[in-house]
């Protein structure tokens, strides 16, 4: 029967696929169908090295091109015989090859999903009120990378060691933070601190900060916000002495002033959208 007959690939996959959980994904297609192999990033995309049923390694190839993770873009897919040894048992990701080909393409920031939404406003979550909480499916990307493959050692994160907990997430296939590189929490990632206008630090508390910083807007301050690309510097939209004040700092008289909103409901209390502009404000 043609699908007890044994097939070995290699797999080359480029475009968007480092950042968006596609390592995971292969693994787990892989282990889920029973194929041996491996799985790793490289300058040029992805890398994948099957073996097992042809039946099976088809399926694979399948579900690759048909419903690959939703954040991927997979722009080609080269498929080739196998001529080398065959891998041991079981499926691996192994560490990322450097070949100084650097190709790959890189995606953006992904906005906060729904499931680590629910981490930071649960009490007993662990993330609670945490702002850098993120997983394999959101969180920042191309704004803390500085060299390809996307690993964390090439990240703005490699100088935070993750905790045992956070540790165990990323190594766990199961979870949605399998080798997230930004993972972190308050134990061991970023943390949130509060400066007054001569930088000299006032808190680290976490709920203190944010409670200061809204009662800056609240009184009319102009408040910088360092994120992962820069600073932003923040004003009450709805104060036009603040306003007026940001702009002559900033030179900026004429040109349009971002405005944020918590969502399309309070967005449309000062402006109307369109279906389109409602589904470009909510898409990630």
């Amino acid at each position: 029967m043609t699908g007890l007959c044994r097939k070995q690939i290699a797999v080359q996959v480029c475009g968007i696929v480092q950042g968006v959980g596609f390592r995971p994904f292969v693994y787990s297609l892989a282990r889920r169908l029973g194929l041996a192999g491996q799985v790793a990033n490289t300058g040029r995309g992805v890398e994948i090295l099957l073996s097992g049923p042809e039946i099976d390694v088809d399926r694979f190839l399948h579900r690759l091109k048909t419903a690959p993770p939703p954040l991927a873009r997979i722009t080609g897919i080269a498929v080739s015989a196998h001529h080398g040894p065959e891998p041991g048992p079981g499926f691996s990701i192994l560490a990322s090859k450097d070949n100084g080909n650097a190709e790959v393409l890189i995606s953006p920031d992904i906005a906060t999903c729904d499931d680590c939404l629910r981490d930071i406003f649960s009490p007993g979550n662990r993330r609670f009120h945490y702002p850098f909480t993120n997983c394999t499916n959101c969180g920042p990307r191309m704004t803390i990378i500085r060299k390809i493959p996307y690993d964390r050692a090439h990240t703005s994160m490699a100088v935070f060691q993750m905790c045992p907990a956070c540790e165990g997430e990323y190594t766990d296939p199961g979870d949605r933070r399998f080798h997230a590189q930004p993972n972190a929490c308050p134990e061991c990632g970023p943390t949130v601190s509060w400066h007054d206008n001569r930088g000299r630090l006032l808190t680290t508390d976490n709920e203190n900060c944010f409670a200061a910083c809204a009662a800056a807007l609240r009184d009319g301050r102009i408040v910088a916000i360092k994120g992962l690309g820069g600073f932003h510097l923040a004003v009450d939209a709805a104060s036009e002495d603040a306003v007026v004040r940001l702009r002559r700092k900033k030179q900026r008289y004429a040109k349009p002033l971002a405005v944020m909103a918590r969502d399309p409901a309070t967005a449309e209390t000062i402006c109307r959208l369109k279906e389109a502009e409602r589904k470009i404000l909510c898409s990630r």
